[in-house]
């Protein structure tokens, strides 16, 4: 039969069918204003054919740290569970992670806030102009960096140097403790505010609280004293309070002392 329309039209009025009995066309299954059963062959809408592919869903991103980080057994487990941690958004922004330097077995930990982008084209910590006074501070009292570990809060930086966001502190929080579980330091040294907000989440200020000491418990159990102080960057930019900071080191090399003497 002809498919033109017009053709199709002049057949059914041939047939019989010359007025219109409804607004819309009823069809070969309506009547009545009911639908009546298709045949089964109508019916059958496959979803996909049998040559499509079947989607695989995506792995879903670790958001969660604590797991990850608590099952970590030694260094190069935990820096693999920092690279596996999906949560940071910083991650996909950064060049590479930045984990820590110095020596894993020395008895005082230093632990700062974040990379910047000197730190984060090295993947060390502490190597720009605030690692470079880090580096005399720490001569000051006769150490240097085969003598202390150094890490910091965040081990990606963030985009433009800004500061890390509380949710980025708590998320990285977990890999922290991990890495203190792990290296067991006989002392720690907190540097700076931020650093100061993820380890104890106090309400006052490092200017406020700067040279004094609390201890720091993991979640694991490990507890160590922790000295307040402030951060290399901060001194940089505020040379009246180097004389403050000279004193948390002098606080920090007798506290050594009292260590061998004991």
């Amino acid at each position: 039969m002809d498919t033109n329309p017009h053709q199709i039209l002049r057949w059914h009025v041939a047939m019989g069918a010359d007025a219109a009995v409804g607004e819309e066309p009823l069809g070969l299954y309506r009547q009545g204003g009911k639908t009546k059963s298709a045949p089964a062959a109508a019916q059958a809408t496959p979803t996909h054919s049998a040559a499509e592919p079947t989607a695989i869903p995506a792995p879903k991103p670790r958001l969660d740290g604590r797991e990850l980080a608590q099952a970590a057994q030694n260094l190069e487990q935990w820096q693999k569970a920092v690279v596996a941690f999906d949560g940071l958004a910083i991650k996909s922004t950064a060049i590479q992670p930045v984990f820590y330097d110095g020596n894993p077995q020395a008895k005082v930990l230093l632990i700062g806030e974040a990379p910047g982008a000197e730190e984060d084209r090295s993947g060390k910590p502490f190597v720009g102009p605030a690692g470079q006074l880090l580096d005399k501070m720490l001569a000051a009292i006769q150490l240097d960096r085969t003598q202390v570990f150094i890490s910091n809060i965040l081990h990606w930086r963030p985009p433009n140097n800004r500061q890390p966001t509380p949710e980025e502190m708590a998320l990285s929080l977990p890999f922290v403790h991990r890495l203190i579980e792990l290296t067991q330091p006989k002392i720690i040294v907190c540097l700076g505010g931020v650093a100061l907000k993820a380890l104890f989440n106090a309400p006052e200020g490092i200017m406020k609280l700067r040279g004094t000491w609390r201890d720091l418990t993991t979640p694991g159990g490990f507890t160590a004293p922790t000295l307040l102080t402030y951060h290399p960057a901060f001194l940089l930019r505020t040379a009246t309070a180097k004389k403050d900071a000279w004193a948390d080191l002098q606080a920090l090399q007798a506290r050594l002392r009292e260590m061998v003497d004991g």
